[in-house]
This record gives structure tokens, C-alpha cells and sequence, in this order.
């Protein structure tokens, strides 16, 4: 990752730049930092660009000035920002951030955070590489004019980047490199930062009851893991503040209700919800959050195979209620239940949040623009929503009734797993959940299929995994 470097430091006439220019004041902020046949250069270029874009670049005798011409406001997204000016210096080995008076101390934390996602790329696997492909940017600078800037105060935003990227990392590898084994390893690894890592094999899934979950792994040669993880920032405080649960099946064939072959390698992601889980109790770690948060990550593959769980049968959940399996398809919301139950029961917690790729339903609905969230709890959505907004990670609500929760039952046990109707696909899901949420804990479920993969890369999100999720849960730790 780049070194940041906070600083009110001279300006040398070789120095790469970025420079805010709005269109008040612009001519005296340009005077202040480029020689005088750089302003003529970017004036001309200003004024022949006719705010056609937001961005001009001048290649000067001796340097690089990027300069930003857009008007700046309260509402303008330093972190996109960052992200977006990122492709015009990646190929400098240093590049100086010029700030205005205006801007808020945060822009700067919040442009090197930019920068950090979407500077990502996951390329271990190519083995051949020219010179121009391996990146170049060691560090960039953050000169501050009026504002007080120090390392300390990116170190949370640094955290977050981690936990993101880390996120990114584990979603990206190929499915036969993050078996369920290898993923329950990576994430005891954690224990450094001062997690608590509980990983429960096969014989301690048996004996907890986590039975919906093993009858989704039994198809597999590779054998199922469940991990817990803690972070206790307030020793003082028994309870947890918050409790969250991710799907994590390392890959997804659609056991024998087999999905078709034509995009089957995406499944890989499928582990995408237990990553995100995994990622942002790393960044609370390293932010040292006062906060107590217990994650559960079921983490599964599921399979065809002589062993595996046939459409039709019936298995009883850890809480006692028994499902007819319709489709093994349908997995993921197995494997939460049983996580769900568990955690609730070991740990006492009074708010949940699940997160899964759970439906496709939910890209019909939403496409990748947002993840779809139901809930028990009107407030406790309302604040998850807030955090959606202040992380960027966005959500949209959909509703919870009775007669959706009613096509869930089952003639010869207490539930389905899927619906027999295409309707509602994802809040079915979701009712199915519901069932497993005792009544005294408030519960939020975060549907994030299409968000867990960028096709076409954004500013903030390259191509491939995305992380989303962490900034979500940060976010909302930090506003409890």
C-alpha cells in the first residue's frame, strides 16, 4: 500500500501536483503553487475545456499538474474523489496534494482512503508481467493550508482500508485456494490483532447441532468449519454490542439441484457475506473499538455428490424446527440459521445482522446499485441505514408480512426452504430467517448478491471483489 505523508511542506518547481481549483478563487490558488508558465498552460487549457470535465492535466517541462476544477461543498465525496483522481498519478512514483482552506480536515484522510481502494488489484496468480503493469505510486503527500494534519488521525481510516482489501483478497481466490479449511485457517491468523478466533470442525458442528449446515456440506470432500470471532473493546462491559453472521460457502454448484454451468465460476464469491463479517472485525481490531462484537461465519462448500443432500429430504435445525429441503440451491439461508441460532444462544446478543449472497431475486429487484435489507426492528434498520449512507456501502429496505412468511410452511414440516412460487424470491428468504431470530433480539438481514462483484470498475471498486460490507459494519459499530 502508498505511504502517506501529512505535511506542510515547500513546494519544489518539480514536485507532481494535485491542486483544487473551484471557479471562486481559482486564479489566486493556481498563482500560489505554479510557475508562471504553468498557469498560462492550465488557464488556456481551462478555458478551452469549457468545464467539459472536472479534471485537466498538464504535462509541464518538469512536472505533472493535475488540477480539479470542480466547485467543492459539504456534500462533495472526498473518498470517490480520491478514487476517481487515482488514475491520473498511479504511474508517478510521488504526488503532492495541494488543499484549500475550505476543504475539511477529513478530505485528506478521506482522499488517501480513496486512493487505497481503488489502487487495489489481486494479481498473484499472473505470472508474466511487463515493467509499465507493476504499480509505481510509493507516496503521496497532503499539503495542508489552515487544516491540522497528522498519521494518527488517517490510522482509522488506514484500518478500514485494510479490512476492505482483505475482504477483497479472501473473495478473490480461486475456490480450490480458499477451501473451508483454508479460510478457518486464514482467519485464526487474526488472533494477532487481539481476536479471539474459535474454530469449530466437524465433530464439534455435530455435537453444537449445527445440522442444516452439515447437511449442506455433506456432498463435499472438503469438510465444513465454523468460525467465531470477538472483539471486546470494553473489558468492563459483559454483553456484546453487536452481533454479526456471514454466509460463507467457499463454492456453490447448487449440490443436485445443480446450477447451470454458464457464469458457475463466479460462485467462488460465494463466501463474499462471511468475508465481509471477517474483514470488518480486522479493521475494528486495528482501530482498537471501544465497542464488544461477536462474528459467526459458516463456512461450507456445497457439492454434488453421492453423499449429498437430495431435494426432498427433511433436516431439523439446531433450534429444534425442522426443514424440507425443496432445493439444495437454496443453501446459504441454511447455513445462517443454524450460525444464527448459535449465536444468539452462546453469546446473548440482542442486535444481529446477517450478510449473505443469499437470491438472485434480489438483483432482479435492485441490480448492483444497492443491497436489500428486511428486518424485525424498524429502528435498528433505521440505524443500519444511516450507516449505509455515511459508508457509501448503500442498502434499500424491503418489507417483512405474514403473507410473505406464510409461503415459506410446509405440509410435512415446519418450513420449506424455498418457496414453491417465484414470487418474492428474496423476501421469502428472508422470512425463512426470521424464523430463527428469537424475540427479544432486534435483526437486520443484508441480501448482497451483486454487490459482492464489479464487472466493469469504478472509482472505488476495481474490478472483481469488492469488500462491500466492511465500511457498512464499521459504520454502524462506530454509531452504536
Amino acid at each position: 500500500m502508498v505511504e502517506y505523508v501529512f505535511e506542510n511542506k515547500r513546494l519544489s518547481k518539480t514536485s507532481p501536483l494535485v491542486v483544487f481549483a473551484p471557479k471562486k478563487g481559482r486564479g489566486e490558488i493556481l498563482k500560489q503553487v505554479l510557475t508562471s508558465d504553468e498557469l498560462k498552460a492550465v488557464t488556456r487549457q481551462i478555458s478551452q475545456n469549457q468545464a467539459k470535465n472536472d479534471i485537466i492535466v498538464i504535462e509541464s517541462a518538469n512536472r505533472r499538474i493535475i488540477v480539479y476544477t470542480k466547485d467543492l461543498s459539504s456534500k462533495t465525496n472526498y473518498k470517490k474523489l480520491g478514487g476517481t483522481l487515482y488514475p491520473h498519478f498511479k504511474n508517478l512514483t510521488s504526488v503532492t496534494f495541494v488543499l484549500n482552506k475550505s476543504m475539511p480536515t477529513s478530505a485528506a484522510y478521506e482522499m488517501a482512503l480513496g486512493i487505497d481502494l481503488g489502487s487495489y488489484s489481486f494479481d498473484k496468480y499472473i505470472t508474466k508481467r511487463d515493467d509499465k503493469d507493476f504499480p509505481k505510486l510509493e507516496k503521496v503527500y497532503f499539503k495542508p493550508q489552515g487544516q491540522k494534519l497528522g498519521i494518527k488521525d488517517y490510522l482509522p481510516y488506514a484500518a478500514l482500508a485494510t479490512g476492505v482489501r482483505y475482504t477483497r483478497d479472501l473473495a478473490n481466490e480461486p475456490a480450490n485456494n480458499m477451501t473451508p479449511v483454508i479460510m478457518a485457517d486464514d482467519i485464526k491468523r487474526l488472533e494477532y490483532l487481539g481476536l479471539e478466533v474459535d474454530i469449530l470442525d466437524e465433530k464439534r458442528m455435530k455435537s453444537n447441532g449445527f445440522y442444516l449446515a452439515l447437511s449442506v456440506a455433506q456432498g463435499s470432500i472438503n469438510p465444513p468449519r465454523v468460525a467465531v470471532i470477538k472483539w471486546v473493546g470494553n473489558k468492563a462491559k459483559k454483553e456484546f454490542d453487536l452481533g454479526l453472521v456471514g454466509k460463507g460457502v467457499t463454492f456453490d454448484s447448487g449440490g443436485i439441484s445443480l446450477k447451470p454451468g454458464s457464469g458457475m465460476w463466479e460462485m467462488k464469491q460465494d463466501m463474499s457475506g462471511a468475508a465481509a463479517v471477517v474483514g470488518a472485525l480486522k479493521a475494528i481490531a486495528l482501530q482498537k473499538s471501544d465497542k464488544n462484537v461477536v462474528g459467526i461465519v459458516g463456512l461450507i462448500e456445497n457439492m454434488p455428490s453421492g453423499t449429498a443432500t437430495r431435494p426432498g429430504d427433511i433436516v431439523t435445525s439446531m433450534s429444534g424446527q425442522t426443514v424440507e429441503i425443496l432445493n439444495t440451491d437454496a443453501e446459504g439461508r441454511l447455513v445462517l440459521a443454524d450460525c444464527l441460532w448459535y449465536i444468539q444462544n452462546q453469546y446473548k446478543v440482542k442486535k444481529v445482522v446477517d450478510i449473505a449472497t443469499l437470491t438472485g431475486a434480489i438483483t432482479v429487484a435492485l441490480g448492483s446499485e444497492m443491497a436489500g435489507i428486511m428486518s424485525n426492528n424498524q429502528p435498528f434498520a433505521d440505524q443500519l441505514k444511516k450507516a449505509a449512507t455515511q459508508s457509501g456501502d448503500e442498502v434499500w429496505q424491503l418489507p417483512i408480512t405474514k403473507a410473505y412468511d406464510k409461503m415459506m410452511n410446509s405440509n410435512i414440516a415446519d418450513m420449506k426452504n424455498i418457496s414453491e412460487s417465484r414470487e418474492a424470491g428474496s423476501i421469502t428468504a428472508a422470512c425463512f430467517l426470521q424464523r430463527f431470530i428469537q424475540k427479544d433480539v432486534a435483526w437486520v438481514h443484508v441480501d448482497m448478491a451483486g454487490m459482492d462483484n464489479e464487472k466493469k470498475g469504478k472509482p472505488l471498486t476495481p474490478k472483481g471483489a469488492t469488500g462491500y460490507g466492511v465500511q457498512l459494519f464499521v459504520e454502524l459499530i462506530k454509531n452504536l
